[in-house]
């Protein structure tokens, strides 16, 4: 078999994906199950890129390890890219061992042919883009791509010599006018970036460590872009020390990079640089997909999802709502090939009810239903030909050649639009054949069964083509039909239904949705999660009688010292009042100075059975409040005397 190689960006591990950035997957995911289709050997790799300033930043504010809150992030977004029901063949992380080896010994090979060289960076720097910028290339001083301030860096660095192959790479991107989609892409890297002249390349880092390090220069990490544009060659079995092995040989250069318009640079600029320097063929393609945006407003123009905006919407929550596949079907059929779509919850539910549950849905229901009323579920051969017969039968044998072509250029949405021609031919032929009035006349059952005969191998084209974008329902529907799915081949004659055969049972596939009510319940579910949730919990319920028995003391503070060798525990000499000094440990080093307790009037629990502490003995406990990491003594006031009890 051909071998074809498709990969998405890695997703940056600084927050949960949201839908529009796992549109992409899902993308990637209709082009590696539609290749497969045809009988190409597919390697599908995906991934999460693990390392960066702006993740460094985030564990410290969690309070955690970079590398614990990459795991936590990392594994979201896996979990995510499965809900979808995507066929990935890897999944790749940048903190992998061997990705890390492999990256330090391509820097000190770039290093040592004199691609790489050290020097120090003033400049403009984008967090969140992680990109370096020069004032000049500034829009009204923020980024050019995301639009976010800029700080001001300047640190020591390694740099690349980009200007060294520009003309080479100036060459091959108009030699190969495939290499970068769409056409507008290429467009604004040539004008924009190559000819204007390139910048060397800060490669290295040292204002912060949660990084590649550098392995010949301690204080250095890896630009965090060399890092993750060289997943496509480190996890496919390159070698830096020119022992690739067969995996590699066989499936680079890749034949479809699939990325966000976003980071078209990187992938078009400095990757292909990078692979010259290494004396690597480049990627036969980079397409630069549209961005997903959301219409707040559910009928005005689309804007990008931000936290801030409060418009973020997840692929999870929206799988909770809707289903999978008919999320797969909105992403993938709501978006132009070259421009940005837009995603609401009306035009959701307006495509799930024309599209899913009228046009192909009631298709498939009524016609396995009216095979059973009619003929027991029995498959009839189609031994009445009409005329009318020949214009379906004509559209379902194009269908697959119309589809094949539409994803050859990667028009996802218009290749769907072809087996939608034929689902509508399919209907419409219902609408002049009449089934029901076919089946009042006795005489009319060879008709009947030819037309019905017809009806359901035209849902079977439909079906199998409709594996690549909606897997779970293309099953569904063969399962009903009760035949296998004999992929692209079966549909090169128009008889794979087999004559004799049952059909399953008819089952509903989408559900019609009330869109006032859905958008109801969408608005109520936003609501509660909106809603503060309680972290109070409770013990089990006690009887008066045992909750009398705890007796509950005000006590004064004699003296208070740190236990030696606990970092928790403070030693209390308590007057309760009963004329004998009372020793309580209680673990509340980490919130109070010992000094500072001597004098106070406390509570204390009395009745409890004395306990060793660290060799003390402990006779009670005091009562504090603990919520959200904070810890407070009961304090009363001076004036209560020690020995009264707390009623």
């Amino acid at each position: 078999m051909k071998p074809y190689y498709i990969s998405t960006a890695i997703a940056y591990t600084s927050a949960k994906p949201h839908i529009g950035n796992t549109y992409e997957i899902v993308l990637a995911d209709a082009i590696a199950r539609w290749k497969r289709m045809e009988g190409y050997d597919v390697y599908f790799q995906t991934g999460t890129d693990e390392h960066g300033q702006k993740i460094q930043a985030k564990a410290e504010a969690a309070g955690i390890s970079p590398q614990q809150y990459v795991d936590q992030v990392s594994g979201e977004i896996k979990r995510i890219w499965d809900l979808m029901n995507t066929s990935y063949d890897r999944f790749v992380r940048t903190t992998d061992p061997e990705h890390m080896v492999k990256v330090q010994k391509i820097f000190k090979r770039l290093y040592n042919q004199g691609d790489i060289y050290k020097g120090k960076y003033v400049g403009k720097y984008c967090t969140p883009c992680e990109s370096f910028w020069t004032p000049s290339q500034l829009v009204n001083g923020r980024c050019p791509d995301c639009g976010r301030e800029v700080q001001d860096a300047e640190e020591e660095a390694y740099f690349f010599k980009m200007s060294k192959y520009a003309d080479r790479l100036i060459e091959h991107i108009e030699s190969h006018p495939e290499f970068i989609q769409p056409e507008s892409r290429k467009n604004e890297m040539i004008n924009n970036f190559l000819k204007p002249g390139l910048q060397d390349l800060c490669v290295s880092r040292t204002s912060f460590t949660w990084g590649i390090p550098v392995d010949f220069d301690p204080g250095h990490v890896v630009y965090v872009w060399l890092d993750a544009l060289t997943n496509y060659i480190t996890f496919c079995g390159y070698d830096p020390d020119g022992a690739s092995d067969e995996h590699y040989r066989k499936f680079w250069p890749a034949d479809l990079h699939l990325i966000g318009k976003d980071i078209i640079r990187f992938h078009t600029i400095y990757w292909p640089i990078f692979l010259m320097a290494l004396g690597e063929p480049l990627p036969k393609q980079v397409f630069g997909h549209p961005w997903l945006l959301v219409s707040s407003n559910e009928s005005g123009a689309g804007e990008k999802m931000s936290k801030s905006l409060g418009n973020v919407i997840y692929a999870d929550d929206l799988v909770d709502l809707f289903g999978v596949d008919a999320v797969r079907y909105f992403v993938l059929h709501e978006m132009p090939f070259a421009n940005d779509g837009a995603l609401s919850y009306s035009l959701l539910i307006e495509r799930i009810n024309a599209d899913l549950a009228n046009i192909l849905g009631n298709l498939v229901n009524r016609t396995i239903a009216m095979d059973h009323k009619y003929f027991e579920g029995k498959i009839m051969a189609p031994t009445a030909c009409e005329e009318i017969d020949d214009d379906l039968r004509a559209v379902a044998l194009a269908m697959p050649g119309k589809v094949a072509k539409q994803m050859e250029g990667l028009h996802v949405a218009d290749a769907i639009d072809e087996i939608f021609v034929l689902l509508r031919r399919a209907n419409k032929y219902i609408d002049e054949t009449t089934p029901w009035v076919l089946a009042r006349d006795p005489e009319k059952a060879p008709r009947l069964g030819t037309v019905l005969y017809n009806l359901l191998e035209s849902i079977r084209f439909a079906a199998v083509a409709l594996e690549a974008y909606l897997p779970e329902t293309s099953a569904k529907i063969l399962r009903q039909l009760n035949v296998p799915n004999g992929g692209l081949a079966s549909l090169a004659s128009f008889d794979g239904m087999p004559v004799g055969g049952q059909v399953g049972t008819a089952e509903i596939l989408f559900e019609r949705m009330d869109p006032v009510k859905k958008l109801q319940e969408i608005a109520d579910a936003k609501a509660a999660k909106e809603e503060p949730q309680s972290t109070v919990t409770f013990k089990p319920e006690i009887a008066f009688d045992t909750f009398e028995q705890v007796d509950m003391t005000v006590v004064k503070v004699v003296a208070c010292e740190n236990v030696p060798k606990s970092k928790k525990l403070l030693k209390f000499q308590l007057d309760d009042g009963s004329g004998k000094p009372r020793q309580i440990l209680s673990g509340i080093a980490a919130y109070y100075q010992a000094a500072d307790l001597v004098g106070k009037t406390l509570v204390a629990c009395t009745n409890l059975a004395p306990r060793k502490m660290m060799g003390f003995e402990s006779c009670g406990m005091l009562l504090s409040a603990e919520k959200d990491g904070k810890l407070e003594l009961l304090m009363l006031s001076d004036t209560i005397p020690a020995g009264a009890k707390l009623c």
